[in-house]
């Protein structure tokens, strides 16, 4: 079997999370969480569409990760990213969490918007 290391570069993967947080480059974030190539910051969740709409240049598309389980988004949200432009992907939390870090790694700009599960 061979092994490769994995290289992030200046990037921030996700190294856990748990109930109510995400740990994001070794940082803990409580709550909903928005990673983009410019960085973390906290997320009010769905009804926050402005925050990951103006995220719109940094990314190519997006992975929404809606907790414990897999869950629909708000049709109002799905609209508003795809009339920014941003593809998005919708899974549970900790496949949102898993597929970041691959695309990540792969240095694809990716972003995530993520509720904890």
């Amino acid at each position: 079997m061979r092994m490769n290391e994995v290289s992030f570069d200046d990037s921030r993967p996700v190294d856990g999370y748990g109930p109510g947080f995400f740990r994001v480059g070794g940082e803990v974030v409580q709550g909903a969480v928005l990673l983009t190539p410019g960085g973390i910051s906290e997320w009010a969740g769905f009804d926050d569409v402005q925050a990951v709409t103006a995220k719109a240049a940094e990314v190519d598309f997006l992975l929404i990760g809606t907790g414990a389980e897999i869950a629909h988004p708000p049709a109002a949200f799905r609209q508003a990213l795809e009339a920014a432009g941003i593809g998005l992907e919708v899974m549970a939390s900790p496949a949102a969490c898993r597929t970041y870090n691959v695309l990540l790694a792969e240095g694809r700009r990716v972003g995530a918007a993520m509720v904890p599960v």
